[in-house]
């Protein structure tokens, strides 16, 4: 996620290689932890205005399932410490006092919402590069958790956040620091908080679906390409969302061994079919990623044409969504199933959408259902 009205877009030399799905069931998917079955989840600018205007928790559209506040951030790259605060005055006059935001906290889960604190965004680089690093993480989310009675953890890692280091490439036995320290982070709060906790992840297809064309450092490749993978492949039975950005993405290599460009139905319909079909990494069949569960990944996207490139309008998304369910109304990819389980939307953010008339959340809360 952006600060900025338009952020830039990755860019990757890619390589084509064969489609081939990975042949590994998908694991049941983790508990549900009372998130609706088909679920809109938004974010909701905390911490600063961004251009599109500050929006109480209180006062933020019912539509919304999930709520994830946005940001914490670490003191420094590399020091694990989160900080976590309201926008301050000067730049939303609208804030409300901390008395108020917990109260808003407690009405939006008094109506079943989940509130979930998200870590980093495009500003918030976090390296967990050592254990010190890892412990502060931890107890420094779990004290911001625990001040505001949170239900779970989103993360967002961005930039240089997550990257494999030279010689890095068997997806579940990863020995790159940043990205041993982070499972680590997050089996420590996962069990600590039990089956209650949310956790939701929001990575760029950089760091996901690039990893069917190049994983692992050293390759040539930038090493942050498919990094996230072995984060979601340790958590995926903890796992609740995984919701790739769609947006503010190159040209993508689907399964079918095309590239696809946001903004159209066809690009959200290749890249969730990767993630429930598996797909090996860097085209090595021994080393695959497995499909997740559909109960476990919803769709990534700007909420209005300012927050992000890659704006899909209303009826293709509604038209991913009827192909990815049911298998109707696809376009030229089709994918290797039906999943009448996927859990829905995200959108980036609930602020711009309140700032463009709530058009998101009203046209797609009755089609998600």
């Amino acid at each position: 996620m952006s600060r900025t009205l338009v952020a830039a877009a990755l860019g990757a030399a890619l390589l084509t290689l064969a489609p081939s799905a990975s042949a590994r069931p998908p694991e049941e998917p983790a508990a549900t932890r009372d998130v609706p079955a088909h679920a809109l989840v938004g974010y909701l600018h905390t911490s600063f205005a961004n251009g599109s205007g500050y929006v109480r928790i209180a006062d933020a559209p019912p539509e919304w399932d999930v709520i994830d506040l946005a940001f914490a951030e670490p003191t420094s790259p590399t020091s694990g410490q989160l900080e976590f605060s309201l926008c301050p005055v000067a730049e939303c006059p609208e804030v409300e006092t901390e008395q108020e935001f917990i109260a808003g906290i407690r009405q939006k889960q008094s109506e079943g919402k989940k509130v979930v604190l998200s870590v980093g965004g495009a500003n918030g680089q976090v390296r967990l590069e050592t254990a010190a690093a890892r412990d502060a993480f931890v107890s420094s989310a779990s004290a911001i958790i625990d001040r505001y009675g949170l239900d779970g953890l989103d993360i967002d890692f961005e930039g240089h956040s997550l990257e494999l280091a030279p010689g890095d490439t068997d997806v579940r036995n990863p020995k790159t620091p940043v990205i041993v320290n982070l499972i680590d982070a997050l089996r420590a709060l996962t069990g600590k908080y039990g089956e209650s906790f949310v956790l939701t992840m929001a990575p760029e297809t950089f760091f996901v679906q690039v990893g069917y064309q190049h994983y692992g450092g050293g390759t040539g490749a930038d090493p942050r390409a498919g990094a996230y993978l072995p984060v979601i492949e340790a958590m995926r039975g903890e796992l609740d969302l995984l919701h790739v950005q769609n947006y503010n993405s190159g040209p993508v290599m689907g399964l079918d061994g095309q590239y696809h460009t946001m903004g159209n139905a066809d690009f959200h319909v290749a890249m969730i079919d990767m993630l429930l079909t598996g797909f090996p990494l860097a085209g090595n069949p021994a080393n695959t990623f497995a499909p997740l569960a559909p109960e476990q990944v919803a769709i990534g996207l700007p909420a209005a044409n300012p927050a992000g490139n890659g704006f899909t309008p209303v009826p293709e998304v509604h038209k991913a969504l009827d192909c990815l369910r049911a298998g109707t109304g696809c376009g030229p990819y089709r994918p290797h199933g039906t999943y009448p389980g996927l859990r829905g939307l995200m959108a980036w953010s609930i602020n711009w959408d309140v700032y463009h008339g709530n058009e998101f959340a009203r046209s797609h809360d009755g089609h998600t259902g």
